[in-house]
Formats: C-alpha cells, sequence, structure tokens
C-alpha cells in the first residue's frame, strides 16, 4: 500500500487534518501521520464568528503522530499532505520538514496543501513562478515567496495541489488523489 506523509503539530486546524486523514485512508492509502517529534498532537477548530476580522480558535481533537520529520525519508512515500491551522507557522522553521518537503518537490510527488499550509512550502523555496491558493491572510507568504496567488477553491500547479481552507477540502482532495493515480 503507497504511503502518504501528513505533516501535522499543535494547533493544525482539526478538518484540514482529519479529512485527507481518513479519505486517504478511503482510496487505498497507508497516511503516517507525522510531527516534529513522534508524540500525541493537539488538533485545533478554526471559525470566524460573525462580525470578527481574525480567527477564533477552539482545542479539538488530538491526533498522535508515528514518525518524527528527521526520520522521515521521501522515496518511502507516494506524496505528502500539509495541513493547515496555526502549526505550520512554527513547522517551517523544521530544518527535517524542510528537508523532506525539497525531496518530494525534487521528486516531482504530489504534494497538497491548505490554508496555512503554504508557509511550510514557502519556507521551503518550491513555490517561485507557480500558481498557489491558501487562506487569503497568507497571500503574502506566498507572494514574497515568488508565486503567484490565485483566490479559488484549489489550483493544481505541476505536482503542487492547494486550497484555501477546510471548506475546498472535497476538491483539494479530488485532486489530489489525481494526482496521484497519475504517478501510478
Amino acid at each position: 500500500m503507497p504511503g502518504i506523509l501528513l505533516a501535522i503539530g499543535d494547533a493544525a486546524e482539526v478538518l484540514d487534518t482529519f479529512y485527507p486523514y481518513f479519505r486517504l485512508q478511503e482510496a487505498g492509502f497507508q497516511v503516517d501521520v507525522a510531527g516534529p517529534e513522534a508524540r500525541t498532537y493537539h488538533l485545533v477548530l478554526h471559525e470566524r464568528p460573525s462580525g470578527w476580522d481574525i480567527t477564533e480558535e477552539r482545542p479539538g481533537y488530538k491526533l498522535a503522530a508515528t514518525v518524527a520529520f528527521k526520520d522521515a525519508n521521501a522515496k518511502n512515500y507516494a506524496g505528502m499532505v500539509i495541513t493547515g491551522g496555526r502549526a505550520p507557522e512554527y513547522l517551517r522553521y523544521d530544518a527535517d520538514l524542510l528537508r523532506f518537503t525539497q525531496a518530494m518537490f525534487a521528486e516531482q510527488k504530489p504534494v497538497a496543501s491548505v490554508c496555512h499550509g503554504i508557509e511550510v512550502i514557502a519556507a521551503a523555496d518550491v513555490i517561485r513562478g507557480r500558481d498557489v491558493t491558501t487562506v487569503a491572510k497568507c497571500k503574502l507568504d506566498c507572494e514574497f515567496s515568488g508565486g503567484r496567488y490565485v483566490d479559488r477553491e484549489v489550483v493544481v500547479s505541476g505536482n503542487l495541489v492547494t486550497a484555501r481552507t477546510w471548506h475546498d477540502n472535497a476538491p483539494w482532495m479530488r485532486e489530489f488523489l489525481k494526482l496521484l493515480a497519475a504517478r501510478g
């Protein structure tokens, strides 16, 4: 069974994480949850209450990572998913995650990023010249890293599939699964 690495950390968004986690298993993939360490992480719920300009964050479920980024080898995976939420704000400083991400792009393996996940691929310097989408408040991260921000539910650019938020999960995973199938 082909493997997919799902990169998470504390404050990863619940729906950004669990939708691909279960959808990819349903499609026959083994999903290895990975984090800075192999341990349990605390996920959060993000919603923008009526009248608010920013997102409210509440505690959500927990999910155990069984793989540490330092132990992950891109050669062992068919693809990668980078969750959203606040986790990518600190995950983008993890040298092992950046190394893994760059290796996935070097091998042209499918990578899916949602919401703040763009911060990881921007830090890995792999979006220059690509059309990408993300939550609107991360548009600057995209553009500063040489990407072209597009406000659409999903954008496919080579081996990269990006989505804005969990509201776009269905088209995001549909396009990611197409890329995985095309690679065999």
